[in-house]
Parts: C-alpha cells; sequence; structure tokens
C-alpha cells in the first residue's frame, strides 16, 4: 500500500536506524533509497541493509538535473520507481516508531486528506542544539497555525519533509517534485500545490510516532536553518523583519529600559534598584518562553537556554535573509543561486 521514499546524501551517521525504522511498518511494501552521490560510508552501509531487508531498493541518483535542487531530484526518482498507492518521503536521520504509517494513514480517513504530515520529535543532545531547535519550532508552529493548515477554507499550507505522506494519484495530478524542482523549501510548496487543487491536507505534530535528530554539529545546524528560515518566515524582507520584530523580546526589553528612562536619577544613586529591575525583566523573559515550551510539548528545563538560543535564531534569521538576496544558498556540499529581489 505505502511505499518509502528516502533521499540519501552522506548519512552513514543515521540512514540504518531510518530504513531498518520505515521497513519494520507492515504497511510500507517497499523501501526506496535514492543514494544522491554520497562519499562517505553510506553506499556500503546500503548494501550491507539490502541483504538482510527484501524489500528494500537503491537507486543512484546520478547527475543532478540542471534547474534542481538536490533532495527534489532524487526523491523524483524514488517515486517514479515506486509502485505504492501512497508514497511516503521520509529523511534519513528520522526513526519511525511502530505503528507511524497505520497511524498516518487513519489520519488520512479520519481528515479527508490526501497529504498527511507529521512535525517530528527533536532530539537534541547538544548545547547549540538545545538552545536554538525549540525556538526555531516554537516560531514554527507560531506561524504555520495547525488549525489554519487543516482548515480546508482557508489558504495557508505546510507541512514537514521529514514526514509526508501523499496519495499517489494525487501527488501525481500537481505535478509530483517535477513541479516544484528548484524550490529549496520542498515540502511547504508541495502541500501549498495540493491543497491549492483542492484536495485535503492534514498537518500535526503527534507524540510517539516519528522522531529526529537533525543536527550533528553547530556548522550544519547553521548551514541548515541559514538554508530555512528565510523562506519559512514568508520569504521576503518585510515578512523577515516582522519575524525578527515578533520573535525578538523587544517589549519586554522595553520594560526593562523604562524605569531607567524615567527614574535615572535614582536608580543611578541605586544599584539594588537598578539591578532588581534588571533581574525582574529577565525573570520575565524567561517566564514567557517556559510558557511557549510548555505550550509545545518541550521540557521546561531549556528555558536555560533562552537567552542564547534567541540571539542565534536572530543571527541566522539575518544570515538567511542575506544568503537568499544577496549571497549563495549552502546544503549538503551544494551551492544554489540565491534569487533576487
Amino acid at each position: 500500500m505505502v511505499s518509502a521514499v528516502i533521499p540519501a546524501r552522506n548519512e552513514e551517521a543515521s540512514i540504518a536506524r531510518a530504513v531498518e525504522s520505515v521497513a519494520a511498518q507492515t504497511e510500507v511494501g517497499e523501501v526506496i533509497v535514492v543514494n544522491d552521490e554520497s562519499t562517505d560510508g553510506t553506499a556500503a552501509i546500503l548494501d550491507q541493509l539490502a541483504l538482510r531487508i527484501p524489500k528494500l531498493k537503491v537507486i543512484d541518483a546520478g547527475d543532478l538535473l540542471s534547474g534542481w535542487t538536490g533532495k527534489n531530484h532524487v526523491v523524483s526518482l524514488g517515486a517514479a520507481a515506486a509502485r505504492g498507492q501512497w508514497l511516503l518521503f521520509t529523511d534519513a536521520d528520522t526513526l519511525h516508531l511502530p505503528g507511524s504509517t497505520r497511524r498516518a494513514l487513519a489520519d488520512a480517513v479520519d481528515h479527508d486528506a490526501v497529504l498527511v504530515s507529521y512535525s517530528p520529535e527533536q532530539e537534541m543532545e547538544t548545547f547549540w542544539e538545545r538552545a536554538l531547535i525549540p525556538i526555531v519550532f516554537c516560531r514554527l508552529a507560531a506561524k504555520f497555525s495547525y488549525a489554519r493548515v487543516n482548515n480546508p477554507t482557508r489558504s495557508e499550507a505546510a507541512a514537514n519533509g521529514q514526514f509526508l505522506m501523499v496519495l499517489r494519484d494525487a501527488y501525481e495530478a500537481v505535478g509530483g517534485h517535477r513541479a516544484i524542482g528548484g524550490e529549496i523549501l520542498e515540502d511547504v510548496a508541495l502541500a501549498r500545490r495540493i491543497k491549492q487543487q483542492g484536495y485535503g491536507i492534514y498537518f500535526t505534530a503527534p507524540i510517539g510516532v516519528v522522531r529526529t535528530r537533525m543536527y550533528r554539529s553547530l556548522s550544519s545546524m547553521w548551514e541548515g536553518w541559514t538554508k530555512n528560515l528565510y523562506l519559512l518566515a514568508g520569504g521576503t524582507p518585510r515578512a523577515a523583519l516582522l519575524e525578527l520584530a515578533e520573535s525578538l523580546p523587544w517589549l519586554e526589553l522595553g520594560i526593562i529600559a523604562l524605569p531607567f528612562i524615567l527614574f535615572r536619577t535614582r536608580i543611578a544613586a541605586s544599584p539594588i534598584l537598578w539591578l532588581l529591575f534588571f533581574l525582574l525583566g529577565i525573570a520575565g523573559l524567561h517566564a514567557r518562553y517556559a510558557i511557549t515550551l510548555y505550550r509545545n510539548l518541550y521540557s521546561s528545563s531549556y528555558v536555560k537556554y533562552y537567552v542564547p538560543g534567541i540571539c542565534l535564531y536572530g543571527a541566522a534569521l539575518i544570515a538567511s535573509w542575506w544568503k537568499h538576496t544577496h549571497g549563495t544558498v549552502l546544503w549538503k556540499g551544494r551551492a544554489y543561486p540565491a534569487k533576487t529581489l
């Protein structure tokens, strides 16, 4: 019933876990991994997996087509080779828990959707992951409301390419990845085309279904988010400025500064009073972030990463803005020219 398609470019650290967890899903009839010119041990690992997983099929992507991004090219090849009624596009850094595909098929029926996408639970092991990733996903949850995305009467559309299952007939009807070959944010672009054609989509963030560790180093995380953040913010300078204004704690910083402006003489004469105002302001910032973490099902312990995290988020958004308007977008060893304004 379901054909799983996994793009793989230098994924030796995670590809085995992804393939094994997807292949264990009863509803998945075949797992197609498209090896995108990997130079590490990915190919050797796939050869070993193929010896003991009969449903695994490995395809070599070959040269990247002009005008395409690497991921769109390889998943398009995987979709063309697939035989299933449903296509499950997932990444090599995911872990699919038992019953995940069954849950997606049930959600498709329950919500009358031809596209079902899940935002995975995030596995975070380093300081930088814990500082930045929760802030990014909290901001995305605020921007891409699941209720609005899933409402067929509204134009908003979104999906997460780490788990995106689509009915083959609908996928082909909108042109598949061929129609969005040059899009960097391919998951949102595909969901938008599906919804614009009148099909139903269902996007959510369930617990106990799929997990991922997106980045294993600060450099890869910086490269990944500076590739995506500007587009996720809206893809225009105005949208990026608005996101900076909404996400950075301008209001709280203003509240902290207000007593200094109004009572600067008294505060200057009283370092204790100055310290009190400062600590109250900082406490307010962290309290608000703790509430946001709770609402988005993250551990409240991540609140201690707020200050470096929000600074890193602002810097990554600005860098992403620059790359997409004046520079070059880098991803997995490939450079894509920025779209000029």
